[in-house]
């Protein structure tokens, strides 16, 4: 291309140059692009007129291109000044709906199983606070973290489930579904990393494999209250300056986090105060009794004690039940202290447990009897007990690896709880975010346009404004879509960009079906089909608002 461009003013001499061809070599000799002899002059300067003409018309069919972009761009401005009234007419999702990834046959489910935690239980948004608080005190106290430590809040505008730890760098991320960091969706400590930043540690924001090694996910409902502290604790050595292990770090947030769980300290906060922590919820009393009356089985699997899951079930369901002590009676089975993730593969025993004496039986369990408590356990000597077989079991929980990955692989079907995601829908839902979705719809299209037609070689100014433009107003339209959702990680489900987060892929991966809460499925008859949606590319829940919406409005106001 550039010993074209070399040859243009000579071409251009030649064209109103008349000629004897006889002398055409004689003149120019062998110096003329580089050949040592012509073997037509005519048809070597008929190719130069064509190149001239060709690049002439190229050089105009690409100022055509980047006018009629220009002009859809100034259209789309205009259109933007309001909300399509087609796009208010968009029919609205359902925040409390059902979201099938894999289709599901409720009629073939015999076994529903359940969580306790975040599942069956609703929690308010003071229970991070308190978690948060434990767990710092313990590290300033067990770890002898600075005494300053203390004085940290939680900070729920901060964090978002499903990020990733960086056990080397010390970074909180947020991945799209290929593993890819989020252009804003990197903060070490509190402070958000710029592209140029995320580049120099590690090279591209794709994280490959060795690196996905040290990364550890953030994915249930006690993330939040762990990725806060453990940005906090960053900044901390940050500010003051101290040399500091990141992985150190983790475990120490994590110990502590651990420790507050399994100590029976947010237990013990939890029921020393249920009205500030705990949701009361007839509606699940009805779905769990609507189970049982059409013939289901029943069983609640969790890793949390006996006494902290009856404490919470009879203050949710005493306004509803009459009699708070009812609860264990919608249950074929309950089983307390499982260790799950490991329950799904180890070959633990379970014990008889003695609610009244706080004592584990030393007989052999190989039946379970109605208003028993069991702990420990093992998913091998549960199938053999119950000879429930997999396809017809269904469990419910809140954490997509401890409690869905393992039933997943041993052929139960899943449903993914998740909180937020109400909220979320409710956003989306929303005119203003829809508006924001579609402008941004229309400029990233405009902007692959303006891509595909004009080759790098050939960028003029006219070009690059443009493109500054279009890349303006889409971060705009980006940074308002994120702020919705979050501040620092934007929504949980997608990125700015509209694609799955990592982790949408592992719902997709270990959920065949998610929803916000159990009860949802009081909307669906025991007998319904759940049908995955054919045409989806990202999450069911998510609706893509079309840039055809503007369309008629960008045209209309065409000059």
């Amino acid at each position: 291309m550039a010993s074209f461009r070399r040859l243009l003013p000579l071409c251009s001499s030649l064209r109103g140059t008349r000629f004897s061809f006889s002398g055409v070599y004689e003149r120019f000799g062998a110096n003329v692009c580089g050949y040592s002899k012509f073997t037509s002059s005519v048809h070597t300067v008929s190719k130069f007129e064509e190149k001239i003409k060709r690049a002439e018309a190229d050089a105009s069919e690409d100022n055509d291109d980047i006018d009629n972009i220009r002009r859809e761009f100034d259209a789309a401005k205009r259109s933007f000044l309001e909300i399509p009234e087609a796009l208010k007419a968009m029919p609205k999702t359902n925040p409390e709906g059902i979201y099938v990834n894999r289709g599901l046959r409720l009629d073939l489910i015999q076994v529903y199983g359940f969580d306790y935690d975040f599942t069956l239980a609703h929690y308010s948004a003071n229970l991070q606070s308190l978690i948060y608080d434990l767990a710092k005190e313990h590290m300033v106290k067990e770890f002898k973290y600075p005494e300053v430590c203390m004085s940290f809040k939680y900070d729920p505008s901060f964090p978002i489930r499903g990020l990733y730890y960086d056990r080397e760098h010390g970074c909180l991320l947020k991945l799209d579904f290929f593993g890819s960091i989020e252009e804003e969706g990197c903060f070490y400590g509190r402070h958000q990393l710029s592209e140029e930043e995320i580049v120099e540690i590690y090279g591209t924001r794709h994280i490959g494999r060795d690196q996905a090694r040290r990364l550890v996910g953030l994915m249930d409902f006690f993330c939040f209250s762990e990725a806060c502290l453990i940005a906090d604790m960053v900044q901390y050595f940050v500010d003051a300056k101290l040399e500091f292990d990141a992985c150190y770090i983790y475990e120490d947030v994590n110990n502590a986090i651990q420790h507050v769980h399994q100590s029976g300290l947010m237990h013990r906060g939890i029921l020393s105060d249920p009205h500030r922590y705990l949701v009361k919820n007839g509606q699940l009393l009805r779905f769990l009794r609507m189970l049982k009356e059409k013939g289901k089985k029943l069983f609640l699997l969790t890793n949390s004690p006996y006494y902290f899951v009856d404490g919470g079930m009879q203050f949710m369901l005493e306004d509803s039940t009459g009699n708070s002590g009812s609860w264990k009676e919608l249950f074929d089975v309950v089983i307390a202290k499982a260790n799950k993730p490991g329950f799904y593969t180890s070959e633990h025993p379970f014990r008889c447990y003695d609610t009244e004496k706080d004592t584990l039986a030393f007989t052999k369990v190989d039946t379970y009897l109605k208003n028993k408590i069991y702990y420990h356990g093992s998913l091998k000597s549960f199938l053999q007990i119950t000879k429930w077989k997999g396809p017809e079991v269904i469990y419910f929980g809140d954490h997509l690896f401890s409690d869905l990955r393992g039933p997943s692989k041993a052929g139960w079907r899943t449903a993914a709880i998740i909180h937020e995601l109400e909220d979320e829908i409710r956003i989306q839902n929303e005119d203003r975010y829809r508006f924001e979705q579609a402008k941004f719809h229309i400029l990233q299209e405009l902007l692959g346009r303006l891509h595909a037609v004009i080759p790098s070689s050939k960028r003029s100014e006219a070009y690059k404004l443009l493109m500054g433009e279009l890349n303006e107003e889409r971060q705009k339209a980006r940074s308002m879509m994120k702020r919705m959702f979050n501040t620092s990680f934007g929504a949980t489900f997608l990125t700015d960009k509209g694609q799955e987060s990592a982790f949408a892929y592992h719902i997709h991966q270990y959920a065949d079906v998610y929803t916000s809460k159990p009860e949802n499925f009081l909307f669906f008859s025991p007998e319904t089909w759940l049908h995955a949606p054919c045409d989806i590319k990202i999450m069911p829940h998510h609706v893509k608002i079309p840039s055809s919406l503007f369309k008629t409005s960008r045209c209309s106001s065409m000059p």
